[in-house]
C-alpha cells in the first residue's frame, strides 16, 4: 500500500468504519489505514502485513501487526472475530481471491474491499493503442514485474459477489487521484470510468 497517508481512498475507507469497533486491516503494508483508523475512528485495530520490512514500519510506530500471508493464514482466525476487515488493494495480488473473499466475511461481520480496475477507459485506450499491457497510477509495475495475478474489472467483481450471495451495502467508484465519483451509478459507466473502487461488503 502507498505511504501517504493523505491517500483519499484511505479516507473514504476510515469513513465506513463505525467508531469503537474491531477491525483488522489485511494486507496492512507501512500501517497507513491503521494508524488512521486509530486517530479518528477510535478502533481496535490490528493489521496482518506479509513483508516483514511493512510488519517492522507497523511496529515501529506502535501498531498491532503481525506478519502472515492471506492466501494462508486467515483460517487461523476465529470466526466474527472483527467488526471490519479490510482488503486495500491487494485481492488481486492473491493467489485464490474466491477464497480470500470467503474468509474475509467468515472472520468479519463486514469487508471493505478495493481494487484498481482493469476495465478503466485509460487502461483499454492504452492497450487498444499500444498494444501492450497499459501502466498506471494503481497498476505502475511492467507485466513481468507485477504483484498482481488477478485482473479484475468493476462488472467482475460485482459479478462475483452475486455468484457466492454476498450483499453489497455501499460501493464507491474513484477517480486516478481517489476521489470518489458520484455520476456513475449504472455498472458498466462505473466500470468505464473508475480508475479503481471500494466494496462494503456483508454476508
Amino acid at each position: 500500500m502507498p505511504n501517504n497517508i493523505q491517500r483519499t481512498d484511505l479516507l473514504l475507507i476510515a469513513n465506513m468504519i463505525a467508531p469503537g469497533t474491531r477491525v483488522l486491516d489485511v494486507g496492512c503494508g507501512d500501517g497507513s489505514l491503521l494508524k488512521l483508523l486509530a486517530e479518528t475512528r477510535n478502533v481496535d485495530a490490528r493489521g496482518v502485513e506479509l513483508s516483514q520490512a511493512g510488519v517492522n514500519q507497523c511496529v515501529a510506530q506502535g501498531l498491532s501487526v503481525v506478519q502472515g500471508d492471506a492466501d494462508k493464514d486467515l483460517v487461523d482466525y476465529p470466526d466474527d472475530a472483527f467488526d471490519y476487515v479490510v482488503l486495500t488493494q491487494t485481492i488481486q495480488a492473491t493467489q485464490r481471491p474466491r477464497a480470500v473473499l470467503e474468509q474475509l466475511l467468515r472472520i468479519g461481520k463486514h469487508a471493505i474491499i478495493s481494487f484498481p480496475n482493469f476495465a478503466y477507459w485509460r487502461l483499454r485506450f492504452s492497450l487498444a493503442l499500444r498494444g501492450r499491457m497499459p501502466i498506471s497510477s494503481h497498476l505502475p509495475e511492467s507485466w513481468y514485474e507485477t504483484p498482481n495475478i488477478h485482473f479484475c474489472t468493476i462488472l467482475d467483481f460485482v459479478a462475483l459477489c452475486e455468484e457466492m450471495d454476498i450483499g453489497v451495502e455501499k460501493r464507491l467508484i474513484l477517480d486516478p487521484q481517489g476521489r470518489q465519483l458520484s455520476l456513475f451509478s449504472h455498472d458498466r459507466l462505473a466500470n468505464l470510468f473508475g480508475e479503481q473502487a471500494v466494496f462494503l461488503l456483508k454476508r
